[in-house]
């Protein structure tokens, strides 16, 4: 265990051995050293730098929700930041921070009569999350929209990012590589029909009721998509779909999904993962990258 020294910072809240299975969307994953809900900027920036001073290591697990932690947990601090949910409309422009979902960001935006976020009207993270890996769906991605970022920088400096810093690419932003923290951004968007953003909005949400199993908790979409193919059909066609490992499923609603259908642990989903991985390339030849971030460690016998 590396201890993070809370009582230097007793105004903060903080969980000891906290289960992250509480926090993530696959109801899966081990405990948290320390587990942190900093209220403000400043607090924020005070975990930051007491972690860097006593060499404790930082995790930030937004809204969890393509994220597997593996049943050991994660060692040193973990930091989650539901606190941070503002969400603020200035002309043609929309910030949030980034413990505000990335659902409620385009809810307001069509309030306000903006357009161009309508693709990530059913995604489920954060907007830190949705940044960090520049989250995508129904042939939008967030590069497509955003504008800026308020990044918190490992040596406790907050610098502004511009979409030409974030590097975006396929689930993939400079931020994986920085180890920043994204604490607000903000996207341009375009004036439009209120009526019709909404119309679009629902038929998007339609659309993902009807196709992804959102009645069982699953991380997502769990493999990004392969080079001239379609993951889904692709594990049909390897006779996976309905496949179990443990708790864990290969859904029977999308293929592309891994459900908790009865008491998964990440163990299960990780031996799943690996079982599709190796099956579609023996009898395809392709190789299936995970989309979900898998962190933490394994659990120790």
């Amino acid at each position: 265990m590396l201890n993070f020294p809370v009582e230097k910072l007793p105004n903060i809240e903080f969980k000891l051995k906290e289960p992250l299975s509480k926090y993530t969307f696959t109801k899966t994953g081990g405990p948290a050293d320390t587990l942190a809900f900093p209220k403000t900027r400043e607090e924020l920036v005070e975990i930051v730098d007491t972690a860097r001073v006593n060499q404790v290591p930082i995790t930030v697990i937004g809204n969890a929700s393509n994220l597997i932690i593996k049943d050991g947990g994660i060692r040193g601090v973990v930091i989650i930041l539901p606190n941070f949910h503002k969400i603020e409309v200035s002309d043609t422009k929309v910030t949030a921070e980034a413990g505000a979902t990335i659902i409620n960001t385009t809810i307001e935006a069509q309030k306000a009569g903006l357009t161009g976020i309508e693709f990530a009207a059913g995604i489920p993270g954060s907007v830190g999350g949705a940044v960090f890996m520049n989250a995508g769906a129904y042939g939008g991605e967030i590069k497509d929209c955003f504008d800026t970022a308020e990044v918190l920088m490992p040596d406790g400096r907050i610098t502004t990012l511009t979409h030409e810093d974030m590097d975006f690419s396929y689930r993939h932003s400079i931020v994986q590589e920085d180890d920043g923290i994204v604490i607000s951004a903000t996207f341009n968007l375009k004036r439009g029909n209120k009526d019709a953003i909404q119309e679009e909005m629902d038929r998007l949400n339609e659309l993902r009721r009807s196709k992804q199993p959102l009645e069982y908790p699953s991380c997502g979409s769990v493999f990004k998509r392969p080079k001239g193919h379609f993951t889904g059909p692709l594990i049909i066609k390897a006779g996976l779909q309905g496949k179990m490992v443990g708790g864990a499923q290969v859904s029977m609603k999308h293929a592309g999904f891994i459900v908790n259908v009865k008491h998964a642990t990440a163990t299960d989903y990780m031996n799943l993962i690996h079982l599709i991985q190796k099956i579609v390339k023996e009898k395809f030849d392709v190789s299936l990258q995970t989309e979900v971030r898998i962190i933490g460690e394994d659990q120790k016998d």
